[in-house]
């Protein structure tokens, strides 16, 4: 079975197509988007031995001629260096405004390929591939590209939709475990912001979508899909409503960039535990109910995943290092942090009325507890 979600922003309109068995068929789905068959693809080396054979078999099969080029593994690929050769390697190939670009890979590549394209000839189309769980439920969806930089991360960027996202579930199989478990935290995050039906279906649920089963992986991908749908097509370039997809994200970029965009800490692991401390503050500040940072921390924790700063490995700056690192956010206004908070579960707004010593002694405290 495959679900469809639609984003039809005027003019840049696309389908998000869920399902298993969607990268065998990757022919038939991209050859209608082709103006002559011929794409270029670039992916990174751990998603090519594991996928890239299957995909080009797939366009082969339609007649569809492909090049491919493979970036090392990891959050460092998403960078000024390796953004410039993939620039430079699609002109090579003589890459056309008219044709297609395809990102297979999770997340970096996603957001590097999509940057990529949207400045290769002044903007070109591309199709995202996702092979992770958090590039299927998040970064594959909403047109946000982008690099990091010695400042931050994504600092550098532009808008820049895809022409067709192919999440398909069958390859999130080939996910370590804490890969996936992960990529679980940008899913928890949809029920935490909007959701609380949602949110109380993953209580009940998770460890069918951690433990394999493909319809709770069906469900919990197209679900949270559907979300950062809606809120893209209420404020595509995140005048408003689309910051609340940054719910723990504030948190979660300093905390990266404290630990150096390594494998200490995974994207999704961060805004696990971003998560977790934005429920805590507001709970602080008496903005939601005393029990949900509970809920949250107790969901994340049966899952198997990360929740608090003792959960990631090695040292960490002190409380005012960290303020200091969140200040460096693209959430900031006029110097002042804005924050993700909650009323409860599914009630998240945005805020820059946040006492900065109140998330302080947050930070002192789990500090103090590692």
């Amino acid at each position: 079975m495959i679900d469809t979600v639609g984003v039809p922003l005027p003019g840049r309109e696309y389908e998000v197509r869920i399902g298993e068995g969607l990268l065998a068929r990757a022919g038939s789905e991209i050859a209608p988007l082709l103006k002559r068959p011929r794409v270029a693809i670039v992916s990174d080396d751990t998603v090519a031995a594991a996928h890239l054979s299957t995909l080009q078999d797939a366009l082969s099969a339609e007649g569809i001629e492909s090049v491919a080029m493979t970036l090392p593994a990891g959050e460092g690929t998403k960078s000024w260096p390796f953004f410039s050769q993939t620039v430079e390697w699609l002109l090579d190939q003589k890459v056309e405004r008219r044709d297609v670009v395809i990102a297979l890979g999770g997340g970096v590549i996603g957001d590097l390929v999509g940057f990529a394209a949207a400045v290769l000839r002044r903007g070109v189309r591309f199709v995202q591939i996702p092979t992770s769980l958090l590039a299927q439920v998040d970064s594959s969806v909403g047109g946000k590209t982008g690099i990091n930089t010695a400042q931050g991360k994504n600092l550098v960027g532009s808008f820049h939709q895809p022409s067709m996202v192919l999440a398909d579930i069958g390859v999130l199989g080939t996910l370590t475990p804490r890969d996936f478990r992960a990529g679980m935290g940008e899913v928890v995050k949809y029920g935490m912001l909007g959701d609380a039906g949602f949110f109380d279906w993953l209580e009940q649920n998770a460890d069918r979508v951690i433990g394999g089963d493909v319809e709770a992986r069906q469900y919990a991908v197209t679900r949270s899909v559907q979300m950062k749908a809606e809120i893209v097509l209420r404020d595509e370039t995140e005048q408003g409503d689309r910051a609340l997809l940054n719910l723990g994200h504030t948190f979660c970029h300093a905390l990266e960039k404290a630990t150096g965009y390594g494998d200490r800490l995974l994207h999704g692991e961060g805004v696990a535990i971003g998560c977790a401390l934005a429920f805590e503050l507001s709970s602080r500040l008496g903005l939601c109910p005393q029990e949900d940072p509970s809920r949250v921390r107790a969901l994340l924790k049966d899952a198997g995943m990360r929740c608090d700063l003792s959960d990631i490995p090695g040292d960490l700056p002190d409380a005012d290092a960290l303020l200091d690192l969140m200040g460096q956010d693209k959430k900031v206004i006029d110097g002042q942090l804005r924050f993700i908070l909650a009323h409860r579960i599914g009630q998240a707004f945005v805020t820059s009325d946040v006492p900065g010593q109140t998330v302080r002694d947050l930070l002192t405290e789990q500090l103090a507890a590692r």
